[in-house]
């Protein structure tokens, strides 16, 4: 049921992208090559699988499941892709210039600052260039003809819930953001047919954001789910997903990266909406950016542009 990016016909293409997304479908001892194999693919690919089943404290039986298991036809295959896609890795960012990885206690402020920014920047690279188009469209198409939008997002991805929630009712339209589960729970078992839920989940897997999606969908709702991981149990519910690319390091579990990258997809599906009825749109977020520009202090006042000198229509 779910529109969003299918298995890539050249599984070789994005090795690592789509090792992380299948992360969390793997079986324990997978999960453990996969690992190592994330950790270091240049290494990995110059292992024979009975090394790499070695390292992994596994079985060499685990392994070729492994490589079948994420789109590949056995480990040679797969040793093949990890080589072209740490060849990639090192291509995108010169080891001069390449941050850590992660940071510990030592780590002076600039590699922080480094680091940081790094993901950011791959996030959003990453993010566009995986976002499938169709699945865009789609998402576009059932909230410009949504007779309301429900956003539910928990923890750090209530924010980004709320940012869309707020956008399109600046936009005029019907939307509500709900970031507690009773409330979000009691809007899905009034939701119908013509009614939208979005999910939003960086991991896919949050209870609070999973069952109120599972009863808008059984009510008749369109459901769109937007998570890193397309393997997830939102995704599986969901009737179109926006997948994000985004890394997390063990100092930065819901680090902004994610956020980042959940931000641009929404931003992107709120720009794609306001374009279907442009001229409402514009005049709509003229009109609320005027009820709000008296309580700027009055040296900022008029000075934000305003959104009818926006050759687009929007800010």
């Amino acid at each position: 049921m779910a529109t969003h990016t299918d298995t890539q016909s050249d599984p070789s293409s994005d090795v690592l992208v789509r090792l992380r997304s299948a992360l969390p479908a793997l079986q324990p001892a997978e999960h453990r090559v996969a690992e190592v194999v994330l950790n270091d693919p240049a290494g990995a690919a110059g292992l024979s699988i009975t090394e790499l089943a070695h390292q992994a404290g596994t079985s060499v039986a685990t392994v070729a499941r492994f490589s079948r298991s994420t789109g590949f036809g056995g480990y040679p295959q797969l040793r093949l892709a990890l080589a072209a896609g740490a060849a990639r890795e090192r291509a995108l960012s010169a080891p001069s210039r390449r941050p850590p990885e992660d940071l510990n206690a030592d780590s002076p402020l600039a590699d922080v600052v480094n680091t940081i920014i790094h993901h950011e920047v791959r996030a959003l690279q990453e993010t566009a260039e995986h976002l499938d188009l169709a699945a865009v469209q789609s998402a576009v198409d059932a909230v410009a003809a949504a007779r309301r939008t429900d956003v539910i997002g928990m923890g750090a991805s209530g924010g980004v819930a709320r940012d869309l929630a707020a956008k399109l009712h600046r936009s005029g339209r019907i939307a509500f953001c709900w970031e507690d589960f009773h409330a979000a729970a009691t809007a899905a078992a009034l939701a119908g047919v013509g009614d939208v839920f979005i999910g939003v989940s960086h991991s896919g897997e949050t209870v609070d954001t999973i069952e109120p999606l599972r009863l808008a969908g059984e009510r008749g709702a369109t459901t769109i789910a937007v998570t890193n991981f397309p393997s997830s149990t939102v995704a599986s519910l969901a009737d179109i997903v926006l997948t994000t690319v985004a890394r997390e390091t063990v100092f930065r579990s819901g680090a902004t990266a994610s956020r980042t990258a959940q931000l641009a997809v929404i931003d992107i599906l709120f720009v794609g909406v306001a374009r279907t009825q442009l001229a409402e749109t514009t005049d709509a977020l003229s009109r609320t950016f005027d009820a709000v520009d008296s309580r700027r202090s009055a040296n900022r006042r008029g000075q934000r542009r305003h959104p009818r000198s926006s050759s687009s229509g929007l800010p």
